[in-house]
């Protein structure tokens, strides 16, 4: 696997995964299934071409594929193997990824070699989150409880000899088989399996569509229905808690740097609109190094004897855990240069949320995570400038707990927070700390880019295109 996990989706990101009542929003799951190159990815492809939505995820049932002992593999390649059985896939990896995926949580789904018979040792394609699943193979309609979980079933019909032709070309071109090969599993294995096992799953399908992608026109209708039912089920996200009055005692959740002269004075200069961004930068890298300085104080230390060059023994302590860092970009970017001054050798993950102006929505658009996320001792400094309504900071911990990171190893660190926003994500998540050096009573979604002095942190920083 690559060193990140990483996920960039052009237009329109992806929303939220979390209904107002506090459930996660499942994606819209179609199943496809027919006989062996009946056109089952071509279908598919096709759907999600005529979708011309982001974060489709297309799940191949042959990626499920068991691996073979020694002693199977020798029978495999002597073309003496089923591999048109139900028994041939790991149904307990398919339904484990497919839930996950409906969840919106990141998995790991196999490469399988058909020459080698085999999934490719230590790689696998990496997904996370999706709108539409689109799953396709020959028993995609065959399990009960993947059945379940489908929205929509379709079953693709093509002629048996068409079938026998594309399976012929397909196998010799791009699967190392040669052609007796191939009628010898097709007239031994492929051709009973249809008849025994894929056909009659035929009668668990909501659309059949004759002749596969030859049908254009039962394509486009299939399309057009799906995107209705997105419609229909798009639901407002998480975040209608930022609405609410917050009360005017903090959660225990939030840590507050003490209001010290130094802390107050800093924050003079950075609200300042006559600073110059010179200025800004230095003052904001000092802020953000007392942020995760106080920040390390919450996580777990255990104590240490250490010998001193003069020969003496020291009770002290040392820190238990590792610490990686998410920024929620851009403003979220400002607080790097203080983590890597405090911990040098700090990775850092990005993580792109814009607003929808249409709805209000939070939408992700990009994401790119260390893998060191997952490890037990790692804990996640996730980083932005400013928490107004809570919004971003609500879908960022989420993608966080998606790719398995538990609440209580996430600490989301801000130069400047609000009272609704903080009260939000602690709302919905009350085992996150969040990390601040102010909060500012009537910071809102509607003064946060009009307040004089404070203005856009992230270009107050990082400068804009005319600077």
């Amino acid at each position: 696997m690559s060193k990140f996990t990483n996920h960039v989706i052009a237009g329109e990101g992806r929303p939220p995964w979390y209904r107002s009542d506090g459930q996660n929003c499942d994606c819209y799951i179609v199943g496809i299934a027919g006989g062996s190159a009946s056109g089952k990815t071509s279908v598919a492809q096709r759907i999600i071409k005529n979708l011309n939505v982001p974060w489709v995820v297309l799940l191949s049932m042959d990626s499920f594929y068991k691996d073979l002992t020694p002693e199977e593999l020798e029978i495999a390649h002597r073309n003496d193997w089923d591999f048109d059985s139900p028994n041939s896939y790991d149904y307990d990896l398919l339904l484990e990824t497919l839930t996950k995926l409906k969840e919106g949580k990141t998995v790991d789904v196999p490469i399988y070699d058909f020459e080698t018979h085999k999934r490719v040792p230590n790689k696998s394609h990496t997904v996370y989150g999706a709108n539409v699943i689109i799953f396709e193979g020959i028993f995609g309609l065959y399990d009960k409880k993947v059945l379940d979980m489908m929205d929509l079933k379709v079953f693709v019909d093509t002629d048996t000899d068409i079938c026998l032709a594309r399976r012929i070309k397909r196998d010799v071109a791009e699967r190392g088989f040669d052609v007796a090969g191939v009628l010898t599993l097709y007239q031994r294995f492929v051709k009973p399996s249809y008849d025994t096992y894929v056909y009659p799953t035929k009668k668990n399908a909501d659309v059949v569509i004759p002749r596969g992608l030859e049908n254009l026109v039962a394509i486009d209708l299939l399309t057009k229905h799906i995107q209705r039912q997105l419609q229909e089920r798009k639901m407002q996200s998480r975040w209608d808690m930022a609405r609410i009055n917050p009360p005017e005692e903090l959660p225990k959740s939030v840590v507050l740097l003490e209001n010290t002269k130094q802390v107050l004075g800093i924050h003079t200069i950075i609200r300042d609109i006559n600073t110059s961004r010179h200025d800004f930068i230095f003052y904001a890298d000092r802020l953000a190094t007392l942020v995760i300085e106080r920040a390390l104080n919450e996580l777990p230390y255990e104590s240490k004897n250490v010998t001193t060059p003069t020969g003496k023994n020291v009770h002290g302590l040392n820190q238990k855990a590792l610490v990686a860092g998410v920024s929620i970009l851009r403003a979220g970017g400002t607080m790097e240069i203080g983590l890597r001054r405090v911990i040098r050798d700090a990775v850092i993950g990005k993580i792109l949320i814009q607003t929808d102006p249409s709805n209000g929505e939070p939408q992700l658009h990009y994401c790119k995570l260390p893998p060191a996320i997952v490890e037990e001792n790692t804990y996640i400094f996730l980083m932005d400038a400013v928490v107004g309504t809570g919004a971003a900071g609500l879908m960022a911990i989420r993608v966080l707990l998606d790719h398995n990171v538990p609440q209580e190893r996430i600490l989301f660190l801000s130069f400047l927070a609000g009272p609704q926003g903080v009260h939000t994500i602690a709302n919905a998540f009350p085992k996150v700390k969040i990390v601040t050096s102010f909060m500012d009573p009537i910071l809102n979604t509607e003064t946060l880019f009009l307040e004089p002095g404070l203005g856009n942190f992230g270009d107050r920083y990082f400068g804009t295109e005319n600077e």
